[in-house]
């Protein structure tokens, strides 16, 4: 499934030629900052940029001899540049070129990310502000509670893309750290000056304090945000499914000319798109422990995260960059029925007013415990009959009609109050 929805340009991010070309550009980086501190002649340096070069068959030829995949690819490298591969790879160790080069494939990563949330983020601003004002029944416990408007549902998922966004942001700091300290990260073998320049010719910044590696929390960061968007995206998708249903019908995915729900039943149009996504926001989350497992490393380095880290970093970036356009997608072309949402608002006859009649008994002088007693009694008798209607039930009451009058009620059982407060909202989110 992934494969055959893998968008070319993440994809392009996490292939065997891009990481080579990474730990490439860290290369002549470091050569680059020994050449401006005397560490190298500038002849070297020009004649590394001119014929550094790798090809992927060769360096995995190599590998199957020396079975060190870094330095197969420095062997390869040297193959192009002759003598003055001596200085390539002065002073580091494996880890200063696979981390550094792993951090610019997560900064590339990010940045795609960040493109494909404020399309979401346009996307859902947009169908919030369409129905700002459109009535529907807010629920809790999947129990119908007091009426919402569907742009207020939208906007707290805006408001949660916008904390999605801002934790990408972090991240993409976060994660954009390189090393150039040498084995166990010391600088005992190379200037610290060295790592400094290398890394802002790489748009890094220099890690505090690496050991051999750059530590994983770095990535288990990267990958528990992604989790954390992707979850994002299931309660969308999962919503979008609760309100589709047939007896629920409130939105629906949109459904294209030609497109089959079934192979048995021709009726059928299911909410398929949001049905992936929630599907793979559970390989999202799957990946969280082994991030995390990959923290505890043996004391200054070993490569028990090496393994995993080929399959999960590049998955989860695929996936949640994936993820972000399918929901995209699923917004832009959603189908609203507001006539079903009123429909549904306003059956057994507005037992969702119930508060509002309680709050006005209790304004009028009754006691709330007898007030929510005989207001409840009116409830229960319209949701328990398949006609009911709360408002008859209600001007029945004698009890509850020598309070309070006509136009009291009225104000009680009109939705529309329930909006008034809203502009807070709308205001914080520029809807």
């Amino acid at each position: 499934m992934i494969e055959r929805y893998t968008l070319p340009e993440m994809g392009k991010i996490w292939t065997e030629n891009a990481k080579f070309q990474s730990w490439l550009k860290v290369e002549i980086a470091a050569c680059e900052a020994n050449c401006s501190l005397g560490k190298m002649p500038e002849a070297a340096l020009k004649e590394i940029r001119l014929n550094a070069k790798f090809e992927e068959s060769r360096i995995k030829e190599i590998e199957k001899e020396v079975k060190h995949d870094v330095i197969a690819f420095l062997t390869n490298i040297n193959e192009y540049v002759g003598d003055s591969g001596r200085y390539i790879h002065v002073g580091m160790t494996s880890s200063d070129v696979l981390d550094t080069g792993l951090s610019l494939q997560l900064k590339d990563s990010c940045e795609l990310l960040l493109e494909e949330i404020e399309k979401l983020e346009n996307e859902v601003r947009s169908l919030a502000r369409q129905h700002k004002n459109t009535l529907m029944i807010g629920r809790s416990h999947a129990i119908h509670g007091e009426p919402i408007s569907f742009g207020f549902k939208l906007a707290g998922w805006l408001a949660e893309i916008l904390r999605d966004k801002e934790r990408l942001l972090i991240l993409k700091e976060s994660i954009s750290i390189g090393q150039i300290s040498g084995a166990m990260g010391t600088y005992a073998n190379t200037n610290p000056e060295i790592e400094k320049i290398t890394c802002e010719l790489l748009g890094l910044k220099p890690d505090t304090a690496s050991t051999q590696v750059i530590s994983r929390d770095r990535h288990a960061e990267y990958v528990q945000t992604i989790a954390l968007i992707g979850a994002s995206l299931d309660r969308f998708a999962t919503e979008i499914r609760n309100l589709q249903r047939t007896d629920v019908l409130e939105v629906e995915e949109g459904f294209s000319k030609g497109q089959k729900g079934s192979s048995a039943m021709p009726h059928k149009r299911n909410p398929i798109r949001s049905e992936r996504v929630s599907g793979l926001s559970r390989i999202l989350r799957s990946y969280v422990v082994t991030a995390l497992e990959n923290v505890p490393l043996w004391h200054e380095r070993d490569i028990s995260h090496s393994s995993n880290e080929r399959i999960m970093l590049p998955d989860v970036s695929i996936c949640l960059h994936f993820m972000l356009r399918e929901m995209k997608e699923i917004i832009n072309n959603l189908k609203v029925y507001p006539e079903n949402m009123l429909k549904n608002l306003n059956i057994y006859g507005g037992v969702i007013f119930s508060q509002k009649v309680l709050l006005l008994l209790v304004e009028k002088g009754m006691s709330r415990e007898k007030a929510y007693s005989l207001v409840q009694k009116s409830a229960h008798q319209a949701w328990n009959n398949e006609n009911g209607n709360f408002k008859e039930n209600i001007e029945g009451d004698q009890e509850i009609m020598t309070l309070v009058s006509e136009n009291d009620l009225k104000v009680c059982f009109d939705p529309s109050i329930h909006l008034n407060n809203l502009n807070v909202i709308w205001d914080k989110l520029s809807i």
